[in-house]
């Protein structure tokens, strides 16, 4: 089974925050640690244009190609292979948002097709040129409701075979410029609501029928919103069972606490960082109680489950992703990209991480090994 982790934020990490992590009291190379766990390939996301229209940057990682190409080439000492990620956005997609790259929002259908396959052709071009070995490609970030909208998005009703059919089109364009560039590369379709059958088996077998062409399904886990292993490890044998492609973890994690680093006047830390809106609730969802012990848990049973089930790669999202001054999940720009100009843009995945908030290895750590 394939080891690997989703740092995308780091390079930022260093420039903005200049954070440390440490293990047993000393500082420490994060990377050389999971490269000695056997992590062997860096997941990166890569967003189209993360910066307004005055050039100020998105944050969280502002994850264009460069970024990809400076952390790879970073990288490269340690001999780590690539997941490559593509979001077909200016920020943030996942099943509650898909926005179109800003110079695509006034391309028709037929356009943004052809935008797909010379964004992701361009895009890999520039990485061939680098000598990046990569592995696997994402088409699209948990697209379990589609993507590009509103043109890709997955409507219900006597409109939703349509929309799959122009769902479908902008995935083979994307993967028609993946296997021109690194034919070798295998193609990742990378849904979200890991827990429900009926979704991943109408999704699959429609995009099959519309001869998208899938090397792997990539799924993503995190308990408080996907439910428990049952259920997660039922679906992922589905797919093996009656499509016959191999699964993945594309995206995991867990908390190591539910306090917020940050605290209020009485020098207590009242909220979570994962919101909720009962904290008895968001607990009950959990197979472990979210503290370290928990976390190290989670870790240890997630993997060997995996292992069990046959998946043949597991990806921890964001491991090294602790606070900072500055460090957030968007500015002030990104917010207004993506219309939630009333959130608070503190760093919510700090407690998932798997080092704690002052950057201290977390047990969990010694768990994420194969």
């Amino acid at each position: 089974m394939i080891l690997g982790i989703d740092v995308s934020t780091y390079l930022e990490q260093q420039r903005i925050a200049h954070s440390k992590y440490y293990k047993d009291g000393k500082e420490v190379d994060p990377f050389a640690l999971f490269k000695q766990n056997g992590v062997s390939i860096i997941r990166t996301r890569i967003w189209n244009n993360p910066y307004s229209e005055n050039g100020e940057p998105y944050l969280a990682g502002t994850c264009d190609l460069k970024n990809f190409i400076e952390l790879a080439e970073m990288l490269k000492k340690y001999g780590f292979h690539h997941l490559v990620d593509f979001h077909y956005s200016d920020f943030w997609a996942d099943p509650a948002k898909q926005f179109l790259p800003k110079a695509w929002e006034s391309l028709s259908y037929e356009e943004i097709v052809k935008a797909v396959y010379d964004f992701t052709k361009e895009s890999l071009l520039e990485i061939k040129k680098h000598d990046i070995p990569v592995d696997m490609i994402q088409v699209g970030n948990e697209i379990t409701n589609g993507m590009l909208w509103p043109y890709g998005h997955l409507e219900e009703g006597k409109e939703r075979q349509a929309s799959f059919d122009r769902y479908a089109s902008f995935l083979k364009a994307g993967i028609k410029a993946c296997h021109e560039v690194l034919p070798n590369a295998k193609i990742v379709l990378h849904l979200e609501r890991s827990y429900d059958q009926d979704a991943y088996r109408e999704i699959i077998s429609n995009l099959l029928e519309r001869k998208v062409e899938i090397d792997i399904v990539g799924s993503s886990y995190y308990p408080f919103w996907h439910h428990d292993f049952k259920e997660y490890f039922a679906n992922m044998d589905m797919v093996q069972k009656e499509f016959h492609l191999p699964v993945m973890n594309a995206e995991l994690g867990f908390p190591f606490t539910v306090l917020d680093y940050k605290k209020d006047e009485d020098g207590k830390a009242k909220h979570l960082v994962i919101n909720a809106d009962n904290i008895e609730d968001f607990l009950k969802m959990m197979p472990y109680y979210p503290d370290k012990e928990g976390q190290r848990k989670f870790v240890r049973e997630f993997i060997r489950l995996a292992k069990e089930h046959g998946l043949i790669a597991v990806n921890y999202w964001e491991p090294l992703w602790i606070p900072g001054e500055g460090i957030c999940w968007a500015s002030d720009e990104g917010q207004k990209y993506q219309h939630s100009n009333s959130k608070d843009t503190r760093n919510e995945w700090a407690n998932q991480c798997l080092f704690d908030y002052e950057g201290n290895a977390l047990p969990a750590l010694d768990e994420y090994k194969i």
